[in-house]
């Protein structure tokens, strides 16, 4: 995810932005959203000799229990699940980080342009390699919904009020 969004939208403050990739899993486009909209949210599933690249935040507690609310995971939308990360650095020793992964797939969703534009945006932003940026590219994806475009503005509205009891 790009900057604009984690801190702006979300309001999520990180220490530390690191590319990464994750040995054992892949990148699937197929989760269902809380709400249905008619797109699909990003997910990882666990693939042996598979690997997803991506951007590890270091967040203070604080701010992973706010990732937690904002993704649903107090509900069950996505369970936080505990991964070895690597570096993507010539010289990365193996991490270990939280991901959020869920059991719920519809493989007929796809992501909208625009949220795979966020990916996308946050692959350029963080420097991932330019061969997984193209991947990404080649994902179908579908216009926003107009049941997403509708709902925007209430969940912009509820992540401000959210943003503003941090404050």
């Amino acid at each position: 995810m790009q900057t604009a969004t984690f801190r702006g939208r979300r309001g999520i403050e990180f220490h530390r932005a690191l590319p990464v990739r994750a040995p054992g899993w892949r990148l699937v486009l197929d989760k269902p959203p809380l709400i249905p909209i008619g797109e699909s949210c990003a997910n990882i599933v666990r693939e042996a000799g598979a690997e997803v690249l991506g951007v590890a935040y270091e967040v203070s507690t604080e701010a992973l229990e706010t990732i937690d609310l904002t993704e649903g995971v107090p509900i069950g939308n996505y369970q936080r699940c505990a991964i070895e990360i690597v570096p993507l650095a010539e010289d990365g020793a193996p991490l270990q980080a939280f991901t959020l992964v869920s059991d719920r797939h519809d493989s007929a969703l796809q992501p909208s342009t625009r949220y795979l534009g966020l990916l996308i945006e946050g692959a350029l932003e963080h420097g991932l390699p330019a061969a997984y940026i193209e991947f990404l590219r080649a994902i179908p994806a579908c216009p926003p919904s107009a049941a997403a475009v509708a709902l925007r503005p209430l969940i912009d509205g509820a992540m401000a009020l959210a943003r503003a009891r941090r404050s």
